[in-house]
């Protein structure tokens, strides 16, 4: 996709990405210098932290019938070492504190090594 065409797409935001923008730039996520419409390869993503290699996607109902587009789309970019999380427009708009809780979670690194499940804990001498 062409840089202008995502220069068109930010200029024509929904009620969603409107609303999730907003939330993304303020101080919470501030530090974190989300991008909106941004080109990565051939695709343009919704939205996108660099630094914490995370994209958020934003799907309205004509996505309903683009799962395998999406699903490869999805792919390539964790290809490129990048989480992606989708959510529909109208989650957005009537779970946004949910919605800002989760990618908050998102953003949290994971642990280098994490503890084994059900391990006895550490050893006693």
């Amino acid at each position: 996709m062409s840089p202008d065409f995502a220069r068109q797409l930010r200029k024509e935001m929904t009620d969603a990405e409107r609303c999730l923008w907003k939330c993304l730039r303020a101080r919470r996520f501030a530090g974190e210098k989300f991008r909106r419409q941004e080109p990565i390869g051939p695709y343009i993503v919704d939205f996108v932290s660099h630094s914490a290699r995370l994209i958020i996607e934003l799907d309205g109902g004509q996505h309903a019938t683009l799962v395998n587009y999406d699903d490869q789309r999805t792919q390539w970019l964790n290809g490129r070492g990048y989480r992606v999380i989708r959510y529909w427009n109208n989650t957005v708009l009537t779970e946004t504190d949910s919605v800002l809780e989760a990618i908050a979670l998102a953003l949290i690194p994971p642990l280098p090594n994490p503890p084994p499940q059900g391990g006895r804990g550490p050893e006693r001498m």
